[in-house]
């Protein structure tokens, strides 16, 4: 997280619950204040502004911090963004473990307000700017799309359990061949607008390039280009692996602890499934991919290990496609991701 340069008169810390938000505000050298407890709906949102022009210090001078908890966060925190409010939205595991360095014991919502002004305070985070309209219409259908691929899992499952019986009604086969039949299309309509959307969009240049190669098809380039905000989330093809969570994570401590080197469970999870996903392809199609996994194979390293591995260089090249507009070359691929290390875990 980068911290912003910015001089602030004032930092808050903002709570989020499904129906309410919590709060707290701390002046450079003061004390904090006391918490305000809003509504999640219009008139709350303009009640805390309100409080907070009560001091004078103008809305760029006002840093506001809030935690990344599921989807309640984002009415408010772009309020208060287009109000002029710099905003900043913070990993939850982050803000927890700042409160955990507090060694408070007590927890309600009105201190965890106070430590995320606390937060604001000390670790100044980078502002946050809203993501474009291309970002809410593309991540809401790959969201929906995910949700229609469970439905018709589950209803093949059910299909296929109804096959052993010995007595089969042919209505209830009927209905379930129906319903798979219905969720087909509906998966295929979505990938369809997916694609539209992309192809009329900012990003349609970026999209062409990524699916240029063998691998990486639409909704894998969908996810990364939604994942990254189109890379600009990612300055570098390390930090990107990073942040997608497929980067070997050392454990090493003293004399007692040195296991190996393996990726965690950080980072952008969703995105993590898609690059693995499209490394079982890479991997037979992809020329820089597939000798890279044949060459780990061959050492010994097991699939698993391997296919990791070989989904980070998928990653690299992807970064290269995507953030330079390039379009795949299996002959310069090769020759970079001979260049670069293995780190197999």
């Amino acid at each position: 997280m980068e911290e912003s340069r910015e001089v602030y008169q004032l930092y808050v810390g903002v709570d989020i619950a499904a129906e309410t938000f919590v709060a707290a505000w701390l002046a450079p050298g003061g004390k904090p204040g006391t918490p305000f407890t809003g509504e999640q709906t219009p008139a709350g949102f303009a009640a805390l502004q309100r409080r907070l022009q009560a001091p004078g210090h103008p809305p760029t001078a006002t840093l506001v911090v809030l935690e990344a908890t599921g989807n309640y966060w984002v009415a408010l925190a772009v309020g208060l963004h287009e109000a002029g409010y710099r905003v900043a939205v913070v990993n939850p595991r982050r803000a927890h473990h700042f409160a955990k360095a507090q060694l408070r014991r007590a927890k309600t919502d009105a201190l965890d307000a106070r430590d995320l002004a606390q937060l604001a305070a000390t670790l100044r985070p980078a502002p946050w700017t809203p993501p474009p309209a291309v970002y809410h219409e593309v991540r809401q259908r790959l969201a929906a799309r995910d949700g229609l691929l469970a439905m018709r899992t589950q209803a093949r499952n059910q299909r296929h359990a109804l096959l052993q019986w010995p007595v089969v009604a042919a209505v209830v086969r009927q209905h379930l061949d129906e319903l798979i039949a219905d969720l087909d299309r509906r998966v295929a309509a979505l990938e369809a607008e997916i694609a539209a959307v992309l192809k009329e969009s900012a990003w349609a240049e970026s999209l062409a390039c990524l699916t240029s190669a063998p691998g990486i098809g639409l909704v894998t380039a969908s996810w990364l280009l939604v994942g990254t905000l189109n890379f600009a989330l990612c300055p570098g093809p390390e930090s990107l692996t990073a942040y997608v969570g497929l980067a070997p994570v050392p454990r090493e401590s003293g004399r007692s602890v040195r296991g190996r080197p393996s990726i965690g469970r950080d980072g952008n999870g969703r995105l993590r499934t898609a690059l693995y996903m499209a490394t079982l392809s890479a991997a037979r199609f992809n020329p820089a991919i597939k000798a890279f996994y044949q060459r780990l194979r061959a050492a010994g390293r097991p699939k698993k290990v391997a296919r990791c591995a070989a989904a980070r260089k998928l990653l690299h090249q992807a970064w290269v496609l995507g953030s330079k507009l390039q379009h795949f070359d299996p002959g310069y691929q090769q020759q970079q991701h001979e260049a670069l290390p293995d780190l197999a875990a």
